[in-house]
């Protein structure tokens, strides 16, 4: 793994890029951008998903809670992009890399054209040394945001489409949990990380609990649902902690950590 050139997909959540105030976690977006820039001079392909935007506009807006109604998670949305972006312009910059910022919706993948042109996009920037960073529009897509059949699910399940999009060769989803466990370490002390997961069937899904982090909205089962969707392409997934990101120097090595879904091998 050390060796060979990579392409990989790091998924952030909301809960490790802001702090229990909502506020930005800067050490942690910092050491991050550290981190993949870090990565990308080894000779991979870094691309980006981040969460966030509805929870730093928020922030960003001074609202004294997550907005409930949709105008307003829109609004949030489309205040809380640009400061991301920023953010993650100015960190990326200190490390001399340059960032890009796609944002998706549904319709982007379901419509064959769309989705050429955004694989297409994809390889541009790529080929450049660009390091995309892609989120889900939701400034002007409602149904990504309240909608029961959203496709994303808090860019879990986008981090996969992505993955899939450009043939990545490996997805690390880092959350607010150091894996998947045989139950939930939240409640139950005895819990046990299980390091590799082969097949995903429905005894694995029964594991999965709800929401996690109160900043967020994925859980478990929407992290089940990306690993399942990338692994079915071949792609191995990885889900581990995400405050330190420094783990993803183990994890290109093919070190153990966190949680490996394995690929299928296709």
């Amino acid at each position: 793994m050390v060796n060979k050139k990579k392409r990989i997909v790091v998924k952030v959540g909301t809960s490790t890029l802001t702090n229990e105030l909502g506020n930005s976690n800067l050490r942690t977006i910092d050491k991050l951008a550290m981190v993949l820039s870090d990565i990308q001079n080894l000779g991979n392909e870094v691309i980006l998903v981040s969460s966030g935007a509805i929870a730093v506009g928020a922030n960003k807006m001074h609202l004294p809670e997550k907005p409930t109604t949709m105008r307003m998670k829109q609004a949030a949305a489309a205040v809380g992009q640009c400061s991301l972006m920023f953010l993650y312009d100015k960190f990326f910059g200190e490390y001399d890399k340059t960032v890009a910022q796609i944002l998706l919706n549904a319709e982007d993948i379901r419509q064959e054209e769309k989705k050429e042109n955004l694989t297409n996009t994809f390889n541009a920037l790529l080929e450049q040394g660009v390091i995309p960073i892609v989120n889900e529009n939701d400034s002007v897509s409602y149904t990504e945001i309240e909608s029961q059949e959203r496709l994303f699910s808090d860019n879990d399940v986008l981090s996969a489409v992505v993955s899939v999009l450009c043939q990545a060769d490996l997805l690390v989803i880092l959350s607010d949990i150091d894996g998947f466990y045989d139950k939930d370490p939240r409640l139950y002390k005895d819990a046990k990380l299980i390091s590799r997961i082969e097949n995903i069937d429905s005894s694995v899904y029964e594991l999965a609990g709800g929401a996690g982090s109160r900043r967020g909205t994925g859980g478990m089962r929407t992290k089940l649902q990306a690993a399942d969707l990338a692994c079915a392409q071949g792609i191995d997934t990885i889900v581990t902690n995400g405050k330190d990101p420094e783990a993803l120097y183990d994890i290109m090595k093919g070190l153990k950590v966190g949680t490996l879904f394995a690929g299928k091998r296709i």
